[in-house]
């Protein structure tokens, strides 16, 4: 059988010990984080009686810490190796999380959601930077990037999956039972790279640790890229704004929102890998165009319902599995492109920058996303069109660079 062709679990398994490691860690991590993160709020209201601008604070500093400094850890990674940064970001987490099961005040809160948001902008693109890395040596004939980069993803959803339920059976004791098994695991997580990660020299660790930046802003090719690409993580953030207001004009209420993001993961986990495989065999930018494509037919689909009465949970659904089916395309193949744009230099950086221009297009995008659904603000429609602007955008600014063989192939 060609090893391309492999079922998902056969072609993990054939891959390298570091691969297995740095694949399996996105399962590890996700399931550490969303066994406490998604009860947070909960937690801060009812347990701690904050009130509800305190608790958006708090949520939102915790976002900001993780994806706007995304840059940092991945500078860092390139001057320093990711394996020392992987470490210290486990380390911190183990901390933030005993301080946020601890805190009874909201100092503590704040400090323990900005070192668990920071733990997350050290080890991602270090983990990231490294799978590329272990990746591109691969043999011909085998997985490529993409493949592995397939993997990572169905990985960290079924760590979605897993983590809610097991933060659920944890949360009918304490929350501070959750967050001391959270803690727990990235204790694991960090010896289990302690021992198996190997520590390779950082290529540039002896230039100043800005210099990874100036070289990223040099490459107006990969800005461009990164800027297209940005629309990514703003429509993904719409599972959490947008479609929680789609269900209750269609419902009444969100008790299918549970389902949608189960749906969304089933997806991932069943077909990732497949439609990656597919996406590979076409020409460069092909499927990233079509994936934005789909993005922005989710919206659509969502703006053409609104005008007809409550049609219950189908558009909802449909906008779950379009969004859904446009990320798979686009995401394993993006991430196998940066360092193709960064002729395989600096990855931390690129990977770093890659995730704090989204992280910055969530800022900017959802502020005005949210007040645009606001009904006395303008008919609801207006947002979901601005939000099918978002990937059609995306689509023709990376359409050009692949028009002009900007791509790499």
């Amino acid at each position: 059988m060609d090893p391309r062709r492999r079922p998902a679990r056969t072609a993990f398994g054939a891959l390298p010990g570091v691969l297995r490691l740095l694949v399996g860690t996105q399962l590890a991590f996700n399931v550490g984080f969303f066994m406490v993160v998604p009860y947070l709020a909960v937690h801060l209201a009812t347990d701690l009686a904050l009130a509800g601008g305190l608790v958006g604070l708090v949520l939102g500093l915790r976002t900001f810490s993780q994806q706007g400094l995304f840059v940092v850890g991945g500078t860092l990674a390139d001057r320093w190796g990711a394996k020392p940064v992987v470490l210290v970001g486990c380390a911190l987490r183990v901390v933030g999380f005993v301080l946020l099961g601890a805190a009874d005040s909201l100092a503590g809160v704040l400090a323990g959601a900005l070192l668990t948001g920071f733990a997350a902008a050290l080890f991602s693109p270090a983990v990231e930077s490294a799978l590329a890395r272990e990746a591109g040596e691969l043999p011909p004939g085998g997985p490529t990037r993409a493949d592995v980069f397939a993997m990572f993803a169905v990985s960290g959803q079924v760590g979605t999956v897993v983590g809610p339920l097991v933060g659920a059976a944890l949360l009918l004791v304490d929350f501070g039972l959750a967050c001391a098994v959270a803690a727990g695991a990235f204790v694991l997580i960090g010896l289990a790279h302690l021992r198996w990660l190997p520590h390779r020299a950082a290529a540039h660790g002896d230039e100043p640790v800005l210099a990874g930046w100036s070289e990223v802003l040099r490459n107006r090719r990969f800005l461009v890229f990164a800027a297209g690409y940005s629309g990514y993580l703003l429509c993904y953030n719409q599972l959490y704004l947008a479609l929680p207001v789609e269900l209750e004009r269609g419902t009444g209420g969100q008790a299918a929102l549970g389902w949608l993001f189960a749906l969304a993961a089933v997806m991932v986990i069943v077909g990732q890998v497949r439609t990656t495989r597919w996406a590979r065999r076409r020409p460069v930018g092909q499927p990233l165009v079509l994936g934005f494509g789909l993005m922005a037919a989710a919206f659509l689909l969502v703006a053409l319902a609104l005008p007809a009465a409550p049609a219950g949970v189908w558009p909802a659904a449909g906008f779950v599995v379009l969004l859904t089916a446009g990320q798979m395309l686009a995401g394993p193949v993006a991430q196998a492109l940066v360092p193709v744009l960064a002729a395989e230099r600096r990855l931390g950086a690129y990977f770093g920058v890659l995730a704090s221009a989204g992280g910055l297009a969530v800022l900017v995008g959802s502020t005005a996303v949210g007040a645009l659904l606001d009904a006395s603000v303008a008919p609801p429609v207006v947002a979901w069109l601005v939000l099918a602007a978002v990937p059609l955008v995306s689509a023709a600014v990376i359409g050009a660079l692949a028009r002009r063989g900007a791509l790499g192939g």
